[in-house]
């Protein structure tokens, strides 16, 4: 497996993500979305696998100027220029990724 963990150190959910991983000896590699960002390619990748809406963070205020965005394009350039607007964690495995806490996802990717 090769695990990416995106997310911020402040994150409670990304936090709960990394001692999931640690507890069964997984190795990752962790990416703090506040320092680093997302490449629009691992962006891409991820929204392919989970869909545009579960990547958004619906609690962020600016979370509703996305909506408005008529082309998803435009959408997934927002979410670059603000990785705040980001749900986390993202976890990436290859080609499959999941947004939130999802131990039940991650369990069968062994």
């Amino acid at each position: 497996m090769n695990i990416q963990i995106f997310g911020t150190s402040k994150c409670f959910d990304t936090k709960k993500a990394q001692r999931w991983f640690k507890e069964r000896r997984i190795s990752f590699q962790f990416v703090d979305l506040a320092k680093y960002g997302i490449s629009a390619g691992e962006l891409k990748s991820v929204k392919n696998a989970v869909g545009l809406e579960a990547l958004v963070n619906a609690k962020h205020p600016d979370a509703a100027l996305i909506q408005y965005l008529a082309y998803d394009e435009d959408k997934l350039d927002k979410l670059l220029e603000n990785p705040k607007l980001l749900q986390t964690p993202i976890v990436r495995n290859g080609r499959q990724a999941t947004v939130g806490y999802q131990p039940d996802v991650w369990s069968s990717w062994s």
